[in-house]
């Protein structure tokens, strides 16, 4: 179909296709319409051109209707578009491009423009414009990325001498407490490094896409506890401390002390009773008579013979202790014998012994004739027989032996459950607390009276009040985690059990609290007794369980 007298005209000036139609006399008007006349652009080679329909629907409808139409605009050039959006936070910025419509490409300068006009100036991702301008388009394409802020780490303090034994009591993954060690006591020597404190980091500011400084928040401050004993700073490096004695370095809550190690070959009438404020180690033994005390550990290299030896740490004899078993001296006294230790008790065998630990007592051969008393767990047997014969073993958590009894059917008694003194101890550790809160609420007065009225509270008492501050809050996060710990071992009690692992005589009773239970007949087997629905109640081990 032709259309007489219809013709298209590119002005390149304003870069339209105009159209113009003159009717001829006489001649019918061509029945076209917008499709039509769109093929008849892309025809001409206008095709890419944006079309302007209302204007295509009026030259139609003239042309129909043989009116003259001298100029009319149907079409134009249209220029590829960029478009920056910013995210709210300006954390991110997002292309998009509009392709051209017969104008010209997207290019390099019109995207800079856009990022421009939204103050999109840092983290530009030169490579998203380079793809932009390969594929020709983009579609919500990230194109600038801000830097997220890099909070500064909180300062910590570092331990740079091995782990000997914990003043922190661990819980194994039965639940109970386990300070088993059988090795040297470790030594550091003065001027050795034991701590170090590694200082705030201040972060590093972020940005974001339009150059906005986003601040770093800085670590934490953290601070050496001036309550270390055996330590002080290392002249070389005020960020260490350092041994000021040659001791037995031992982990507290707060860090690192230096307990002085007094050591001797044995413990006789020529050396001396021994009483020290730290560890003890005796190279061989300790014999009958003798006392030993000390505020750390104590480890002898022998055996005990009907001595005192008191520990407010862990006690290891790698030989035997044996008890006085009522013996008395020239002047007719029965000569004292007892073990005492504030952390743990290792031995390869007790005989007639009294001992007494604060955490757990471990022994590996036979416990005979002895009373023992343990506030976690006894037991009894690790390479060796293992065997309990006899007198009394008490434990908060667990006792636990090979074989309990014998075959002469000698009366052992077993104590297990909740010991009195946890309960008492729970009390004052309340009662601590309490008052360690009510000293704080009267220095936290005193500040904010300072910051109200500087002038009425002198500097030295500020300063004294602040120092003081901090020393009660340490003092009570120090009584919170003793006091859940606490409440983890009273917890346990409520699960205490009996364990022998491969045979019981009779002549053994179990006690727990009001609880009683008396094994009757002699079980070549394992057994376990434990609380169950308000009794007592024994239970076979199968083989290779405990």
């Amino acid at each position: 179909m032709e259309a007489q007298g219809l013709d298209f005209t590119y002005d390149p000036e304003s870069r339209s296709l105009v159209a113009s139609f003159t009717p001829e006399a006489g001649v019918a008007p061509p029945t076209i319409d917008v499709p039509w006349l769109e093929e008849r652009i892309a025809e001409l080679g206008h095709g890419a051109l944006r079309r302007n329909a209302a204007a295509l629907g009026v030259l139609a409808d003239s042309i129909k209707g043989a009116r003259p139409v001298a100029a009319l605009a149907v079409a134009e050039a249209v220029d590829a578009k960029a478009e920056v959006s910013v995210a709210g936070d300006k954390m991110a910025a997002f292309l998009s491009i509009t392709p051209p419509q017969g104008g010209a490409p997207i290019d390099d300068a019109a995207i800079r423009r856009a990022l421009a006009q939204q103050g999109v100036t840092t983290g530009i991702r030169e490579s998203a414009i380079a793809q932009a301008l390969a594929l020709g388009q983009a579609d919500n394409l990230l194109i600038a990325e801000g830097r997220a802020p890099v909070h500064g780490e909180d300062g910590r303090i570092e331990v740079l001498v091995p782990e000997s034994r914990s003043r922190v009591p661990q819980v194994n993954e039965k639940g109970l407490m386990d300070y088993r060690n059988l090795g040297e006591i470790l030594t550091v020597h003065a001027g050795q490094a034991v701590m170090q404190r590694i200082p705030a980091t201040p972060g590093t500011p972020g940005e974001t896409v339009s150059g906005a400084v986003i601040p770093a928040l800085a670590g934490k401050e953290t601070m050496f506890s001036p309550n270390l004993s055996g330590v002080a700073p290392d002249p070389a490096d005020p960020n260490k401390l350092a041994a000021a004695i040659t001791g037995q370095p031992v982990r507290t809550r707060e860090g690192v002390i230096v307990e002085p190690t007094y050591t001797v070959n044995e413990v006789t009438i020529n050396s001396g009773n021994i009483d020290f404020d730290g560890a003890v180690t005796v190279k061989g033994d300790v014999q009958a008579g003798m006392t030993i005390r000390a505020s750390g550990d104590i480890e002898i290299g022998g055996t005990v013979e009907a001595a005192v030896i008191v520990a407010g740490g862990d006690i290891v004899i790698k030989g035997g202790a044996i008890g006085a078993g009522g013996r008395k001296d020239a002047q007719g006294n029965e000569i004292p014998s007892y073990i005492q230790c504030g952390g743990s008790f290792t031995a390869t065998y007790v005989q007639q012994a009294k001992v007494e630990a604060g955490d757990s007592i471990f022994i590996d051969d036979v416990a005979m004739q002895s009373n023992l008393i343990a506030i976690n767990q006894i037991v009894v047997g690790h390479k060796q027989r293992g065997h309990i014969i006899g007198g009394r073993a008490q434990a908060t958590l667990l006792v636990k032996a090979k074989v309990i009894g014998s075959g002469a059917h000698i009366g052992t008694r077993i104590d297990i459950g909740l010991d009195p003194k946890l309960r008492a101890q729970q009390q004052r550790l309340v009662l601590h607390r309490q008052q360690v809160e009510e000293q704080l609420a009267q220095v936290v007065k005193l500040l904010e009276l300072a910051a109200k009225l500087p002038e009425r509270v002198p500097p030295e008492t500020l300063k004294r009040a602040r120092i003081t501050r901090e020393s009660l809050l340490r003092t009570l996060t120090r009584l919170g985690e003793e006091e859940t710990l606490l409440q983890e071992q009273l917890r346990l009690a409520q699960n205490a059990k009996v364990i022998a692992e491969q045979a019981v005589y009779e002549g053994m009773e179990v006690h727990c609290g009001l609880l009683h239970y008396t094994l009757v007949g002699d079980k070549a087997h394992g057994l376990q007794v434990r609380v169950a629905e308000g009794a007592l109640e024994a239970d076979q081990l199968a083989r290779g369980k405990s």
